[in-house]
């Protein structure tokens, strides 16, 4: 489980991200792209994913992934903040990020963190 303040820090620390109030909710953009917004009142977030990472995810755990509303056709997924690890939402917070900011910054993060993916 994680919850939506300890995930709005997560989101937050990474590179050139900024958070936006859209549609009445937290939405999380780098270089004013999206890739994840929040549902306190879930408790929920929706993260861009591959379509490919979007039906593993469906099919490994239906009661965690659902596909969401209006972004879902794109390839997004929307978890349960509590039914899912800290651990499992960073990552998938990670690469939403990954999947929206541009090369040169991905490229710099990695470096910096030493990532390989």
């Amino acid at each position: 489980m994680i919850s939506i303040d300890a995930l709005r820090d997560f989101v937050l620390a990474l590179p050139d991200v900024e958070e936006r109030r859209t549609w009445g909710k937290p939405t999380f953009r780098v270089r004013g792209r999206m890739f994840v917004t929040l549902d306190p009142a879930a408790p929920a977030a929706t993260c861009k994913a591959s379509h490919e990472e979007q039906a593993a995810l469906l099919a490994s755990d239906p009661e965690t992934f659902a596909f969401p509303a209006y972004v879902g056709h794109h390839g997004w997924i929307r978890v349960r903040l509590d039914r899912v690890t800290a651990e499992e939402m960073r990552e998938l917070a990670t690469e939403a990020w990954r999947r929206t900011a541009p090369k040169r910054l991905v490229r710099r993060f990695d470096g910096s963190t030493g990532s390989d993916s």
